[in-house]
């Protein structure tokens, strides 16, 4: 991890230099401020990871800390620091981009936590933004979205791509799981030789067999001529074994040898070849089931799974959809040569609730369809399949975004907010430690959200 910078802010010169003391005797970088004049400078100067900003201070106070820096660098996490009398104005603070705040005095543990948590937000951060560099230097499709949970998988990847070690990557189908395989390849030494894929589900056992580890000549009625299998193919790149959970016992076996040997003999031969390959497989079954059912073997799974790669299913990344949804308008628009129509809010309303049991590839679907059949100056609900449609006007499916509530922005965002805390609640069954947790605040700043909405505050 590359040394955190952090700029403490405060007027009062012993409260900033007690406080930056602490961070440093935790092996921080700390440089100092005493007004929001002297945060931007610093900003300027020095690659800075998070500010924290008293919220009472000359030229604007920390309201104007986090207004300049989300304008000049948006990539710093600004916390503010404020009395309790003041709680309502750090609210309005995180409103104007703030990620928390915390109340004085400042309990050590608390902000050990918070700072914690943003130097694993900007370390995720760099890795995505490098691993969509290196793929745009490659010309390789990115998987699109800027959910966290997004995020992390592609950071995941990136570290993954630099070794040879076998990926597995999982997932419901339809979320995308050959295009990160094809992007692991991108990224790796391996980039320039083949990526070789094969769909371990659509061919029955002995084709199976001889598509994978090839034939020789006489080795089955037809086999007319030696036939080279996907290992020769991949050999120096890449190869992607799809669907690996439908793979027959017997070719299993014969798998495994070749993953820890990198031995294998063709159907018909005595000859034992070698082949220097990266092999990355997925599935959408659950392998431990299987395994417990005594139809994968075990020593495969625990081979395989050396870096395991969990896509998401798009309802549980529900904010990728808007832009999802630009990406493909954009290519069926082109590809059929339409007009360009925006998306309704009635419509776009009824895609952010959908379920989605296809996932990506489904949303891809129904977008081509949409921009085919629509007719007016933007694409309506008439356009939409009708289980889509059915949609319009039910209760959300999960949190999502501004479409959703009526209002201004403000409105809108308190109310997506108010929901997600509350679902997020429900999912650690009332624990509020937990909950903060997992929306990433603290559990001050979680409790003082319930009381302002319970009107008790």
């Amino acid at each position: 991890m590359n040394t955190s910078v952090l700029v403490v802010a405060d007027d009062d010169l012993r409260q900033r230099t007690a406080l930056g003391r602490a961070l440093e005797s935790r092996g921080h970088r700390v440089l100092l401020a005493a007004n929001c004049g002297e945060v931007l400078e610093h900003a300027r100067r020095e690659s800075v990871d998070i500010v924290l900003t008293d919220l009472r201070m000359p030229e604007g106070g920390g309201q104007a800390v986090v207004e300049r820096m989300r304008e000049q660098q948006p990539d710093v996490a600004v916390v503010v620091v404020t009395a309790y009398g003041t709680v309502a104005s750090a609210v309005d603070a995180m409103k104007a981009g703030a990620v928390d705040f915390l109340l004085k005095p400042i309990d050590l543990e608390v902000l050990d936590r918070v700072v914690s948590r943003l130097l694993e937000r900007r370390d995720l951060v760099r890795e995505n933004r490098t691993l969509r560099r290196r793929l745009e230097a490659t010309g390789s499709f990115q998987l699109l979205g800027r959910s966290p949970a997004l995020q992390e998988v592609l950071a995941r990847a990136s570290r993954a791509a630099d070794t040879d070690a076998t990926v597995l990557v999982r997932g419901e189908s339809g979320t995308g799981k050959e295009l990160l395989a094809r992007s692991v390849h991108a990224l790796s030494r391996r980039a320039d030789a083949p990526f070789v894929a094969l769909n371990c589900s659509a061919l029955p056992e002995t084709l199976l067999e001889s598509e994978l580890f090839g034939h020789e000549k006489g080795a089955f009625t037809g086999a007319a001529a030696r036939h080279p299998g996907r290992i020769d193919q991949a050999n120096g790149g890449t190869l992607f074994l799809d669907e690996i959970g439908d793979v027959p016992p017997s070719v299993q076996v014969k798998l495994l040898r070749f993953l820890q040997e990198h031995e294998y003999t063709r159907l018909g031969g005595t000859e034992t070849l070698h082949a220097d390959l990266r092999v990355v497989a997925a599935t959408h079954r659950d392998l431990e089931k299987s395994i417990a059912e005594g139809l994968f073997r075990e020593d495969l799974y625990y081979r395989l799974q050396v870096v395991t790669l969990t896509l998401p299913p798009l309802r549980q990344r529900r904010e990728d959809i808007p832009q999802l949804v630009e990406h493909f308008v954009e290519r069926y628009t082109r590809r059929y040569e339409r007009p360009l129509r925006p998306f309704s809010f009635e419509a776009m309303d009824a895609l952010l609730k959908h379920a989605y049991p296809g996932n990506v590839r489904e949303l891809e679907n129904i977008v081509e369809q949409a921009v085919v059949l629509a007719a007016g100056d933007s694409i309506t609900l008439a356009d939409l399949p009708p289980s889509v449609r059915a949609q319009a006007g039910s209760a959300p499916a999960g949190p999502l975004t501004a479409y959703e509530v009526r209002g201004n922005l403000a409105e809108r965002m308190e109310d997506i907010e108010r929901r997600l805390v509350q679902e997020t609640l429900a999912l650690h069954s009332g624990n509020q430690s937990s909950a903060a947790r997992h929306l990433g605040l603290t559990e001050s700043g979680l409790r003082y959200k319930l009381q302002k909405w319970s009107g008790t505050s």
